[in-house]
């Protein structure tokens, strides 16, 4: 096991990072910008090194000030979280190189995952359906119609680099393919340094669903069930489940084997996440993330198993400490993303907090690393934290969620509870009735 273990990151999922990391007896080193000085993580922390400005680019993001924290601390690990550099192979290899453990998969399949068009390909060769598209990078408009015309309008047009919404845009008809395939390579070419695109078939009502996985890489791979995602705004997630209310066990144990395979045959170390697009019983992969996820927390409800935990583990060449067997279902869990935001402007609403007073009771999780009189900084994403209910149903669950919300107390700043406050309202929340582009249509409906 490490001695050591430096969290590269910030916010909630440090401080997530850091209480498996005491529980496991490792020592904690904590990485802030001057921004962060007085965040939660940095005060819990066994040691503290500033690494920086504000600015993301010259602290997280900051590959040789992270390095040199590792040496001026002694760590021998170092977990990514999420987001920053949590997916950069280099970064992996970069740590490898000096002797430090990278708390993720191998920098080779960081890259292999992270090229969508190589990932896509990979998924077919392991045996995961996939969506009828090009296959390949498309380099031309007039590729772009060859391909378009072989599997059917619309299109979507994707960036082989891309992530979070950017560098995908949809072609409804060949009359607006051109325009779509220019702006979605211009958007790539901003966000990523890299204008490569790809075709797939957009599906007009698909669910969101992913499956989680670990893997020890030593011929160790399981799924730990799926978590639905199809409440998203601009391809963002805020509202995830586990179980989907649209699968039944019988596609849950089919798709979930398929997932668990595939993880085994790759080899993959560490937690990870096989993301499906769903539709008329289909399902179709779209990509894997290598990393923990944001949502992770529900997972771990309803399978009591603390994922976390079991990266570090795993990172220190420990095997998988359970089997496909061991893994159950107990009941159902919600997860709502509360962030700093106009709960309908979605404007940052950055500040301090006071008051500040978490929901509590049975089934009530909170991961967050604010607290009365914090102040969130305007220079990182809105996340304040995540709302996290578990009970017997999902009927229970939501009448659970919806008491949790009305505890909670973030005062001197905007927040998004009052928009889950009305979404709860809703019938096809109520019944599980949504997809991904449900909830961009709720706010045309409200907003008319």
């Amino acid at each position: 096991m490490f001695d050591k273990v430096l969290i590269a990151n910030r916010g909630e999922i440090a401080l997530r990072i850091l209480r498996a990391c005491k529980e496991l007896g490792i020592g904690t080193v904590a990485v802030h910008s001057t921004a962060d000085a007085d965040a939660m993580h940095v005060r819990l922390a066994d040691e503290s090194v500033c690494i920086g400005p504000p600015e993301a680019s010259k602290s997280y993001l900051n590959i040789g000030s992270i390095l040199s924290a590792c040496e001026i601390s002694g760590a021998d690990a170092v977990h990514p979280g999420y987001g920053f550099l949590a997916e950069n192979a280099r970064f992996a290899d970069i740590l490898q190189a000096h002797n430090i453990r990278f708390i993720g998969p191998s920098g080779e399949h960081i890259r292999l995952m992270g090229d969508k068009i190589a990932a896509k390909q990979t998924a077919d060769r392991l045996g995961l359906p996939v969506v009828p598209g090009s296959g390949d990078g498309v380099e031309t408009v007039e590729d772009a119609r060859r391909v378009a015309a072989d599997i059917g309008y619309p299109v979507l047009i994707k960036a082989t680099a891309g992530g979070g919404g950017r560098g995908m845009k949809v072609a409804q008809s060949a009359d607006g393919l051109e325009e779509a395939y220019r702006t979605a390579r211009a958007e790539a070419r901003a966000a990523f340094g890299n204008d490569q695109v790809y075709l797939e078939k957009f599906l007009g009502k698909p669910r969101h669903i992913e499956i989680q996985v670990m893997g020890d890489g030593q011929g160790g791979g399981v799924h730990l069930f799926e978590r639905d995602c199809s409440l998203q705004r601009r391809h963002q997630k805020v509202f995830e489940e586990a179980l989907s209310p649209a699968l039944n066990p019988q596609q849950r144990e089919a798709i979930g084997e398929r997932v668990a395979h595939a993880v085994r045959e790759l080899g993959y170390s560490g937690a990870g996440t096989i993301e499906f697009l769903y539709e008329d019983g289909e399902f179709y992969f779209i990509e894997m993330n290598t990393r923990i996820q944001v949502e992770h927390p529900v997972t771990e409800a309803i399978t009591g198993i603390d994922l976390i935990n079991e990266q570090i583990r795993v990172a220190s060449g420990a095997r998988l400490s359970f089997d496909q067997s061991d893994i159950e279902i107990t009941g159902h869990a919600i997860e709502c993303r509360i962030n700093a935001e106009h709960p309908e402007t979605f404007i940052p609403s950055p500040g301090r907090i006071d008051p500040y007073h978490p929901p509590g009771g049975l089934g009530i999780r909170v991961d967050s690393g604010v607290y009365a009189g914090y102040s969130i900084p305007p220079y990182y994403d809105s996340l304040i934290g995540k709302l996290i209910v578990h009970a017997r149903t999902r009927t229970e669950c939501l009448m659970r969620l919806r008491r949790a919300l009305s505890e909670y107390v973030i005062g001197g700043i905007n927040t998004t509870i009052p928009l889950f406050q009305a979404l709860l309202d809703e019938p096809d929340i109520a019944n599980g009735n949504y997809d991904i582009h449900w909830l961009e249509h709720y706010f045309e409906r409200r907003n008319a």
